[in-house]
């Protein structure tokens, strides 16, 4: 006990010395379970309450979490998985920030007897025993939810031909990947459809704005129909720049959006945003869970699903209480 005790208190002091908005939380004992949670970033309002969830669960569960914050950088992310096997925490979870590049770092967290589970992405291994669970959201149904809106809207307009731009997350995310082949799945084979460009924001506001600018610039207003995004922050710099350019959006062009952030739900409320498919960041008590259950020797699922929903302006959205993020 006295030991779990030290290498808590040493990783939280590792932690917060080399990563500036790394917290782990100050115990007074020793906790009976720690887990090594590394967090990809806080590029979005998605991601903060994401991290925010996690914490808060840890909390109620009784667990200690150690928590790094990549910083959108992968090699902080293999560092932080490294430092929490030296340290020989209970359980390591993490949201990975692209699918490849794990195997290695994996193979070490499973000959140090450390479970592995994914939540938030996915990762493209060699070996898929490498990890325990996957606890997330199903991004290809989100995709193609966004696909089936689409059509809804285009019947409801009498629409003979919609031109659409996808503004996809970061190259190479399991969300980025599946989103999009949902969404052409699901307009497949519907001639009214043309996809003239796909360009990535990488999850990010500022992005977001940079890809509507370039997207307006070459095809101008008249060229544009939809824009599909693929998440909320993104979509908010998109509305940024079209509001600049005296676009109405929700009218003059169809927004498409995936997450369900506050400031996105209010823009869709307003009628400035026409569909946003939900991606809940609230996975913290099925996380610990499942934490709960591989500590006292169960066999958990491999893969976990939330139930999410899409809001959409046909529906009454005078229900939607506060997101919380």
């Amino acid at each position: 006990m006295k030991l779990r005790y030290l290498i808590f208190t040493l990783l939280s002091l590792c932690l917060a010395l080399t990563a500036c908005q790394s917290t782990a939380p100050a115990a007074s004992s020793p906790p009976a379970v720690v887990v090594g949670f590394s967090q990809l970033g806080s590029e979005s309002g998605w991601r903060i309450g994401n991290t925010a969830s996690m914490e808060q669960a840890a909390k109620r569960w009784g667990f200690g979490l150690m928590l790094d914050n990549a910083n959108q950088r992968q090699d902080k992310q293999i560092a932080a998985i490294r430092s929490f096997i030296s340290y020989q925490v209970d359980v390591i979870v993490f949201s990975p920030i692209v699918e490849t590049g794990w195997d290695n770092v994996l193979r070490e967290a499973r000959q140090a007897g450390i479970p592995v589970i994914l939540t938030d992405r996915m990762v493209d291994v060699a070996d898929d025993t490498l990890y325990t669970a996957y606890i997330g959201a199903d991004f290809l149904a989100e995709g193609r939810r966004a696909g089936e809106f689409l059509i809804k809207k285009a019947d409801a307009l009498g629409a003979e031909h919609l031109n659409i731009v996808e503004i996809t997350g970061t190259e190479d995310s399991t969300p980025m990947r599946d989103r999009q082949a949902g969404f052409l799945q699901a307009i497949a084979g519907d001639g009214r459809f043309t996809v003239l460009e796909s360009i990535t924001g990488d999850f990010l506001r500022s992005k977001g704005r940079e890809c509507m600018r370039s997207l307006l610039d070459k095809y101008g207003a008249a060229g544009i129909d939809v824009v599909y995004s693929h998440n909320d922050a993104m979509t908010l710099g998109a509305l940024d720049v079209l509001d600049e350019a005296g676009i109405v959006p929700g009218r003059d062009i169809v927004l498409i959006s995936v997450d369900g952030e506050q400031a996105a739900v209010d823009e869709l409320v307003k009628g400035r945003i026409n569909c946003i498919v939900e991606c809940t960041p609230h996975l913290g008590d099925d996380v610990m869970a499942q934490v709960d259950a591989l500590t006292k020797g169960r066999t958990i699922p491999k893969t976990i699903h939330p139930e999410e929903t899409v809001f959409t302006e046909f529906d009454d959205l005078t229900g939607i209480g506060p997101r919380g993020y």
